[in-house]
């Protein structure tokens, strides 16, 4: 039975949805990890384990032509960035509260629109730029910066945001190459063979809940990544732009479950002016050359 337009949009919509509540779900036991594990030993075991989950899916669908991705060597740079911002964002996310770091998280799609200006030479209307501005604002209500300094923590997850931005315009120029799932696949193969040699310094030991956990963590970040790239595949990029906005409400809510905390006063104002603005930078591209089916991560 062939869907509808519009049974195709409720599905992507769906599968945005519950792909970024796995996304923040993941990112909270990568934090909960944290807390007797290196960063980058967290990331190499959900990199690994997505590659290895991912191998026999790629090689039935797409047989040899799985390993000879086109464009390899940028498909092995984006891999690098993944493993960047999944470092930089569990090394932050330590010591910021996690809806907080998620929603700093969400700087990206202000900074994509700036490097997309400089590099891709995409043009935004004034209602877009006034977009970006409002939501660095909101960002920078988040991260709360005051005379004395800003957090650590704030500085890294805000790294994590401008590596996903160069991350995106990567996924923009593979995205008319290769298909999304061979670029996820070959994103965790670059991630995971970037990380492993550092692993000589960086391993420590794990018990048998750690393990369990690793276990949760590779199954609902591999279920996420293929859950947006579906959503993509369905679903115009535009029509789905409202909804990423969700991974900041799970992440509210998944960070209360998990640690007991929620957002501050300006915290929740920030989100709100991120959540607006982010709208009207999406509405001032919705009719740009960005190509579908394209996960954030």
């Amino acid at each position: 039975m062939k869907l509808t337009a519009e049974n195709q949009t409720t599905q992507g919509i769906l599968l945005i949805v519950l792909g970024l509540a796995l996304a923040a779900f993941t990112g909270a036991i990568m934090k909960l990890l944290s807390g007797n594990m290196g960063a980058m030993q967290i990331a190499w075991c959900r990199f690994l384990g997505y590659a290895v989950i991912m191998l026999p899916l790629v090689a039935w669908r797409f047989g040899r032509s799985a390993f000879r991705p086109a464009r390899p060597w940028m498909q092995l740079l984006r891999g690098f960035t993944m493993a960047g911002s999944t470092t930089a964002f569990i090394t932050g996310a330590r010591t910021v509260d996690y809806a907080d770091a998620i929603a700093i998280l969400y700087a990206y799609p202000f900074l994509l629109t700036v490097l997309a200006v400089l590099f891709l030479g995409e043009r935004v209307r004034l209602i877009g730029w006034l977009g970006v501005a409002g939501g660095f604002v909101g960002v920078l209500l988040v991260m709360r910066p005051d005379f004395s300094g800003i957090s650590i923590g704030s500085l890294f997850v805000f790294l994590c945001a401008l590596i996903v931005s160069v991350q995106m315009i990567l996924n923009r120029k593979l995205g008319t190459f290769a298909h999304p799932l061979i670029t996820s696949f070959w994103g965790a193969v670059g991630a995971t063979l970037l990380l492993t040699p550092m692993l000589t310094t960086a391993w420590q030991p794990f018990d048998s809940q750690e393990i369990l956990w690793m276990f949760v963590m590779i199954i609902s970040g591999g279920l996420s990544q293929t859950l947006i790239v579906f959503a993509f595949a369905r679903t115009e990029a535009s029509t789905l732009a409202p909804f990423t906005y969700f991974e900041i409400i799970a992440a509210v809510i998944i960070g209360f479950v998990f640690f007991g905390t929620l957002p501050e006063l300006f915290s929740w104002i920030g989100i709100a002016l991120i959540f607006a603005c982010g709208l009207m930078v999406a509405r001032s591209v919705s009719q740009s050359t960005t190509p579908r089916r394209q996960p954030k991560m």
